[in-house]
């Protein structure tokens, strides 16, 4: 019975919040300064969800030319840089971790 109210309660303030959020979706003008900062948010919030996982994919920081994640990672922006084509980054990094972490046994 505890979990019931626990799950009742999880899905009223989660609600309650988006939907709050979502009337007021078309009534607020934000200025055009914070539209630009927003703007930021969704790259920023990737680079803190990757960076952690490739410079300490075992638990520690692990800064080496023997990390294949991090080799990897680099090898997916520089592509990301030169082609600017997200299936090609995505393939690419992909390989090239594969290669490293299976094929070379890094």
């Amino acid at each position: 019975m505890n979990e019931s109210w626990l799950i009742g309660g999880m899905f009223v303030a989660t609600f309650s919040v988006r939907y709050i959020l979502f009337a007021l979706a078309g009534r607020v003008r934000f200025p055009s300064w914070l539209n630009k900062a927003l703007e930021f948010v969704p790259p920023v919030v990737l680079i803190a969800i990757v960076a952690p996982s490739v410079t300490m994919p075992k638990g520690e920081l692990w800064l080496s030319p023997l990390n294949p994640w991090l080799l990897a990672s680099v090898v997916a922006v520089i592509t990301a840089l030169v082609r600017r084509d997200l299936l090609t980054t995505i393939v690419v990094g992909m390989l090239t971790f594969a290669l490293l972490r299976f094929g070379l046994a890094m």
